[in-house]
């Protein structure tokens, strides 16, 4: 074991360091670190190491190798709210066969958006006079569309899975500014005795979005008026992001534990993070599952570590807590967690997320 958790860790560094672009600006796609799946939000995130369904697209492409063929075709959604309803994030996925027992398929569809965002530029008339019917709303949404391959490998010990994703990233503003952006993900998993490791490499190549703007003549006007910057047509990188996580199943007769850490480093420069550098940051998240037969479970967790400046200059570590709650009944899971944002202010949120399996007929 102690050859295999070696191996893991040369590879994961070797992975970081291979990848590192020059410059990149930061927290740049940072939709796509929110997460997916209320199984997951109630661990504090910490699932790269232990996922093993649908999600497993978003979270780390090599779990969709744990789902056999048996499994057949399985459906996931989820939705909640951000920043007391202000913010939507909706989250649509599937997964199948292939022909090759050992290897999956995976679709993956995000969009985290904020809709009914008045638009001002207009509600000036030209002699100066406010009319408030000039006001129109537009939203702000950023998309992602992944394709997700995975399979299991030959060992001779334990159980190696690899998996990858091609992502496209499409944001939005209004009618004012579009961007693509392309990317590559790549993930393992291993499975020894009662311990998995996982390692995902986010954004591998680097994630380039290009920015292209429209506004019209009269509405470059307003913003030189009021003082505000007009931009131009950009293109934003995404820097490499590497997780590293281990789980260890426990079973106590019919109740199962199941705890996980992940280590989370970014490349894009100093973050408020539990050990802050440039161009290293290493944040925390842990989570722990508890579960009777597989049929319900409670979840708990804790990420985004952060040292928070008080009033008398002293700092204070905080922290994002979570607690879930999980129901299987026959093909159909549905997980509930309750988070916030680890603010002073009120920003609770309830996310819900579905899971479903449809089963092949069995042969007669």
């Amino acid at each position: 074991m102690k050859q295999s958790l070696r191996l893991f860790c040369i590879t994961g560094a070797a992975c970081l360091f291979a990848v590192i672009p020059g410059q990149a600006q930061k927290y740049s796609n940072e939709f796509l670190s929110i997460g997916v799946g209320a199984r997951a939000q109630g661990m504090g995130n910490a699932v790269v190491a232990g996922v093993d369904d649908v999600t497993a697209g978003v979270w780390n492409p090599a779990g969709l190798a744990n789902l056999s063929e048996l499994e057949g075709l399985q459906l996931g959604a989820m939705h909640s709210e951000w920043f007391g309803g202000v913010g939507k994030f909706d989250y649509l996925g599937l997964s199948l066969p292939l022909a090759n027992k050992e290897r999956r398929l995976a679709l993956s569809l995000i969009r985290f958006g904020i809709d009914e965002i008045p638009n001002t530029l207009s509600l000036y008339e030209s002699d100066g006079t406010i009319n408030f019917d000039n006001i129109v709303e537009f939203s702000a949404a950023d998309y992602a569309f992944l394709l997700s391959y995975a399979q299991r490998l030959k060992t001779q010990k334990g159980r190696l899975q690899v998996g990858g994703n091609v992502k496209v990233v499409h944001r939005r503003i209004g009618p004012f500014a579009t961007s693509w952006g392309f990317g590559l993900d790549a993930g393992m998993q291993y499975y020894t005795g009662e311990w998995r490791f996982g390692l995902l490499a986010r954004d591998i190549t680097t994630t380039f979005n290009a920015w292209s703007f429209s506004f019209t003549d009269r509405e470059k006007e307003v913003l030189a008026l009021t003082g505000n910057e007009i931009p131009i047509n950009s293109v934003e990188v995404t820097n490499p992001q590497l997780i590293l996580g281990a789980a260890r199943r426990f079973s106590f007769g019919k109740i199962g534990l199941m705890p996980e850490a992940d280590l989370i480093v970014t490349t894009d420069g100093q973050r408020n993070t539990l050990l802050s550098a440039d161009p290293f940051s290493i944040d925390l998240a842990a989570g722990l599952e508890a579960d009777y037969q597989g049929f319900v479970a409670l979840r708990a967790g804790l990420s985004q570590f952060q040292r928070i400046a008080d009033f008398d200059g002293s700092e204070q570590l905080r922290m994002r807590p979570s607690i879930g709650l999980g129901l299987r009944i026959s093909g159909l899971r549905i997980d509930y967690a309750f988070t916030d944002l680890g603010s002073k202010e009120s920003t609770f949120s309830h996310i819900i997320s579905l899971m479903l399996d449809i089963r092949p007929r069995k042969k007669e």
